[in-house]
């Protein structure tokens, strides 16, 4: 491998976010329409190539959202992922045809096992089905992707058939993605080396990676395999996606920017923004980022070590070999408080990346004041935190109205709770194992539900006795999981929030399947 690092020599590499589409299958990560535009529109200001914008065959509410997204986006390529279907990719064709740029992603299975168990089809039915699918995708669009799922497992001889066959049918991009994170990163750079050297039509294409983490290689191998040849990432924001999640779009930029000494690549995100796409993701998805993500993590430029400490303040590239300025991250500041005004509000909206409209800012600001009123200092954690709940719960049927609880030692505890929804106002008392298990029993009694909970979890938005919390909470209804969040000086009040807007997530999305169903019979 070269090591050049001039300007001149460095291959563009480019990033196909799939945080939309892959991200958004990782369970209890569903994003509602508004969310969905707000990440699209991120990605795309920040320079992403391709924009993977969702599966629109799946529903009618991804038809929708893809299509929005198609007719907003500037700059990006919008792609609709389709099977290898005809009535698939009509969909999908349907869903992409306002984009300024166009994509067709179709894929279909070429491994023995997923052959024998999954299609069920011979080697010689699924090369027919991809001349024919991939040429109906060219006839709609002109830019078409084909993936061969779970090509790392698929034998060289038979994966290079299917590769031929795509490319003579159309298709622009061949994907070999490691769809079950099975590769190591030397299998997976030769598997690239040695399909554009045996395929003869090879050179008319991008060849892509596509890489899972169920072993923790998902970014080791997506490096391999631009050293094979590739010449596109499929990432996502934060590494969210299926099982073990997808290759980080954040550490794969920073990868190929920190190490341009032996890795010649660029990109055309603006890393800058990483920070805030990461927190923006993890909100809209109600997915907390670990505490020591890379690049991230809020732990990603913390030093506690008393070495790491005295050698920082000698020289920070003693232990930092990335500023956090590069990827967006400033210092907490605590310029906002009680007597700021709505001017002032607006402009530190603004320095964050938080655009809202007037009457989500007035939300905002009104929520702002009855912080500040609480906290002695708000920072910029406790705005970003507001700001995105007031969002996420905009449109919830069932609103919180006031909370009271009852805890120590003597027991029992005991939580008594107001809501609201379209009926009006209810009100219930219950009591619990702990005054958490009584706000959420106070709840169940009040919204009888079947939802099991799966997750509950607390952190600090930020230091200090009066840190807002920030509560996750994850509820599983049969095969449909959903996460929500809260934040609150009051931990229970928090707790509260997010349980409420976790059973909101599970009506809406109980009315759109009821929905789709009056609608097709």
């Amino acid at each position: 491998m070269t090591t050049t690092s001039t300007a001149s020599a460095r291959d563009r590499i480019l990033i196909f976010d799939t945080t939309l589409r892959d991200g958004e299958q990782c369970p209890g990560a569903t994003m509602t329409f508004d969310e969905k535009l707000a990440v699209a529109e991120l990605l795309d200001t920040m320079g992403v190539d391709i924009i993977e914008a969702g599966f629109p065959i799946a529903s009618n509410g991804d038809f929708e959202a893809v299509s929005e997204i198609a007719r907003r986006t500037k700059r990006a390529t919008i792609a609709g992922l389709a099977r290898a279907i005809p009535a698939d990719i009509a969909r999908a064709g349907e869903a992409v045809r306002h984009a300024k740029r166009a994509r067709i992603h179709t894929f279909v299975s070429t491994s023995p096992i997923h052959l024998a168990h999954q299609m069920r089809k011979s080697q010689d039915e699924v090369v027919e089905i991809i001349l024919k699918t991939v040429a109906q995708a060219r006839d709609l669009v002109e830019d078409v992707e084909w993936s061969a799922m779970d090509a790392t497992r698929t034998p060289l001889d038979y994966l290079c058939r299917c590769v031929e066959a795509a490319i003579k049918a159309g298709a622009t991009t061949i994907n070999l993605p490691d769809t079950v994170g099975y590769a190591t990163p030397s299998e997976y750079r030769d598997m690239f080396a040695n399909v554009r050297a045996r395929v003869p039509n090879a050179d008319k294409a991008v060849f892509s990676v596509h890489c899972h983490n169920d072993l923790g290689l998902a970014i080791a191998n997506s490096l391999a395999g631009i050293e094979g040849g590739a010449r596109q990432v499929e990432c996502t924001i934060n590494g969210i996606g299926e099982r073990a999640g997808n290759a980080a779009l954040e550490e794969i930029v920073m990868a190929l920017r920190t190490r341009a000494d032996v890795l010649p690549y660029e990109t055309g995100v603006e890393s800058t923004m990483l920070t805030r796409a990461s927190k923006l993701v993890s909100h809209a998805t109600n997915f907390p980022v670990q505490f020591n993500k890379a690049i991230v993590g809020r732990n990603a430029f913390a030093h506690e070590s008393g070495i790491h400490q005295d050698g920082m303040l000698k020289n920070a590239e003693t232990y930092e070999i990335m500023t956090p300025a590069s990827v967006g991250l400033t210092k907490t500041s605590l310029v906002m408080g009680k007597h700021s005004g709505r001017a002032a509000f607006r402009s530190k909206l603004e320095d964050l990346g938080l655009h809202l409209s007037d009457n989500q800012f007035q939300d905002a600001f009104d929520r702002f004041k009855a912080l500040a009123d609480r906290k002695k200092h708000v920072y910029d954690e406790d705005i970003e935190a507001l700001v995105d709940e007031n969002l996420a719960t905009a449109h919830d049927r069932i609103r919180l109205v006031s909370l009271s609880v009852i805890a120590g030692t003597r027991g029992p505890q005991r939580a008594t709770l107001r809501i609201a929804d379209e009926t009006g106002t209810r009100i219930e008392e219950a009591d619990g194992n702990g005054p958490v298990d009584a706000v959420f029993n106070a709840i169940s009694a009040l919204v009888p539900h079947q939802a099991q909970l799966e997750l509950y979890q607390v952190h600090a938005v930020t230091g200090g006795t009066d840190a807002q919390a920030e509560v996750s909470v994850r509820l599983r209804d049969g095969e449909r999981s959903v996460t929500a969040r809260g934040a609150d000086p009051d931990t229970l009040v928090a707790s509260a929030k997010a349980y409420l807007s976790a059973l909101n997530k599970l009506s809406a999305h109980s009315v759109r399947v009821h929905a789709q169903h009056a609608a097709a019979e």
